[in-house]
């Protein structure tokens, strides 16, 4: 009801306005027009022009337009509107008519009925936005907002924080490094200074949050505006970049709040595709570990190069029920096999080759909680090196193209029974592929962001406790990578495979896990020590102060990925290994000082750090 009487009254608004801009374009061209045309003249040219413009109202649909957000789209229809209403009926009157009427009287009419159709429109929008702007900066009790960049995606924030009466956030005004837009306003808010200016302004200004609003820029220039944001009490939040956007992750008026990832500030990977695509398209394809947070990444990433079959096999049901309904609703044609099985059982897995022949195989199933291990050394050895053992075995007998290992940087003169036993993987596919037609190579990197097992999740939850955060040593670093990220560069390593490799990816610069741990803190709106403890509580078993990418015996070679370097294959003799394998197997259950010394003998680096 509200609505048809809204659109009634709309209507009769318009009409008034045509009729009104006809009768002043007579008054204002001669001042008497019934003295100068008569009756018959005037009313002849009102009724022509009120039809049109009635016409025009419809065409352009300007009755349903809502006025509070009238811009230049309702701008644009109603010029037309007003050209054809005072253009049409003047051409006539005087080439039918013959009525002889002035340009002047064009003129007036056409600016008369732009002024009366547009101006009512813009001057309830303007009214709408200073009365709501006013109304929300005087608002009490709101989180105020200082936004990074005042380009078209920071005034669209500003814009819809201005608008929106629910939002519990309002607008300060920008900081942009643009020199020309230094001392402007934009929707009546100031730009302050460029991102040196934060700290002061953000103190000044009483800001509680900063919003990072660049889309386009890198990740770099995102990383260092992040670092200036860091001297701030404030809370950080950022609009997703576009890569995000256009891949419909997310979108440009959709804020989230500011991730480590974000610090990590490395820009996108440069991918091979052809390449990546020459083994993977239309090749059966198996993941091992398939639900866990490296195989289930892998999955998502090899799923758009359309493999023939892929194959999920894990030992967790709801790991592998839940990997399997994400790529049924992102990737419908792709052909999909869940296998629940556990590599440490040779036959099973002989099954399971002998049944879908896999083209390519990815092994992600692995234990690798260091502390967890170092205390359950036996499963270990039996989940790490013999369940890899079996199923590279099994890609050797089935005929396998390729099998790429997923190993860890705490294969590098381990300290830990979970990075010995990785290391042994590692040596064992190596000697496996002097004798196999199979292509056999690892993929080594350091920790990955948001993995299962990963300090971000534990520090996180320990903030929204409270504190404290706990930290093992002041000292210790590590490398980190997202997880997209690291399996992009797997995916892509595996295109390069000659076999014996052992690929070994670019994770940046080592971070402190201290500095990690202050600035989760920062970025959740505390500050360290004074919010929010952090306390030291001393190296685990297993562990080390940092981490190594590379043995002294391995070297490092480029690729021709700039952000993939490969170690140089190592001379093993497979006949000794399987030898010293075997007595592993035997002392398997037996007591860990016994273990330790069989895997100090299979890899003389590893030195125990408990």
């Amino acid at each position: 009801m509200i609505s048809a009487y809204r659109t009634h009254l709309l209507i009769a608004l318009d009409v008034s306005a045509i009729v009104l801009g006809s009768a002043c374009a007579f008054l204002l061209q001669t001042g008497d027009p019934l003295q100068t045309y008569g009756v018959a003249m005037p009313l002849l040219y009102m009724l022509l022009a009120g039809a049109l413009g009635v016409l025009c109202m419809f065409r352009f649909q300007l009755h349903r337009r809502i006025w509070q957000y009238a811009g230049v789209g309702e701008l644009v229809a109603i010029l037309v509107s007003a050209a054809v209403t005072a253009i049409v009926p003047f051409l006539v009157a005087n080439a039918v008519f013959g009525w002889e009427l002035p340009a002047l009287l064009l003129l007036h009419h056409l600016t008369a009925m732009i002024f009366l159709m547009a101006g009512p429109r813009l001057m309830w929008r303007a009214f709408c936005d200073y009365f709501g702007t006013c109304r929300r900066r005087q608002s009490q009790g709101r989180t105020r907002a200082l936004i990074i960049g005042a380009g078209s995606c920071g005034s669209l924030i500003a814009k819809e924080l201005l608008q929106n009466e629910i939002a519990r956030t309002v607008p300060v005004g920008f900081i942009d490094d643009d020199p020309y837009k230094r001392s402007l306003s934009l929707y009546g808010l100031p730009v302050f200074g460029s991102r040196c200016d934060i700290p002061k302004i953000a103190e000044r200004e009483s800001v509680d949050e900063i919003i990072i609003a660049m889309p386009s820029a890198s990740k770099a220039q995102i990383s260092a505006v992040i670092n200036v944001c860091k001297g701030t009490k404030a809370r950080l939040k950022i609009v997703p970049d576009l890569n995000e956007i256009m891949q419909g992750r997310s979108s440009a008026a959709r804020v989230r709040d500011v991730s480590v990832e974000d610090l990590l500030g490395r820009d996108p990977i440069r991918t091979d595709l052809e390449h990546i695509a020459n083994y993977v398209e239309g090749k059966t394809v198996l993941v091992t570990g398939a639900g866990g947070s490296i195989g289930s990444e892998l999955c998502r990433q090899i799923a758009p190069f359309a493999p023939r079959q892929l194959l999920l096999l894990g030992h967790g049901e709801n790991s592998i029920y839940s990997i399997e309904m994400e790529l049924l609703a992102s990737c419908p044609g792709l052909v999909i096999e869940t296998v629940i099985a556990d590599v440490q059982d040779r036959k099973r897995m002989e099954d399971v080759f002998a049944k879908f022949r896999p083209q390519v195989v990815f092994h992600a199933a692995a234990h690798k909680h260091v502390p967890l291990m170092e205390r359950n050394p036996s499963e270990a050895i039996k989940n790490n090196v013999f369940g890899t053992k079996n199923v590279a075995e099994c890609a050797d007998q089935f005929g396998a193209e390729r099998f790429v290992f997923i190993s860890t940087d705490k294969a590098v003169n381990p300290t830990s029974i979970m990075g010995t036993t990785k290391r042994i993987a590692e040596m064992y596919i190596q000697s496996l592929d002097k004798h196999s037609k199979t292509k056999y190579v690892a993929v080594r990197f350091g920790n990955v962001l948001g993995s299962r097992g990963s300090v971000i999740p534990r520090f996180k939850d320990q903030i929204l406790k409270g504190g404290p955060v706990t930290v093992t040593h002041p000292e210790m670093v590590r490398y980190f990578m997202t997880i997209p990220e690291a399996v992009q560069l797997v995916i892509q390593a595996g295109a390069f495979a000659q076999g014996g490799e052992i690929f070994i990816l670019d994770m940046g610069k080592p971070v402190k896990i201290y500095d990690l741990a202050a600035d989760l803190i920062r970025l959740s709106g505390f500050e360290p020590h004074v919010d929010i403890d952090i306390h030291f509580s001393g190296i685990r078993e297993g562990e080390k102060l940092y981490e190594e990418l590379l043995t002294s015996e391995e070297g490092l070679t480029s690729t021709m990925h700039d952000r993939i370097f490969v170690g140089k294959p190592m001379q093993i003799n497979r006949s000794e290994l399987e030898f010293e394998i075997r007595k592993l197997e035997q002392v398997l259950g037996r007591q860990p000082a016994e273990i330790r010394a069989v895997l100090k003998h299979l890899v003389p680096s590893y030195s125990n750090a408990s």
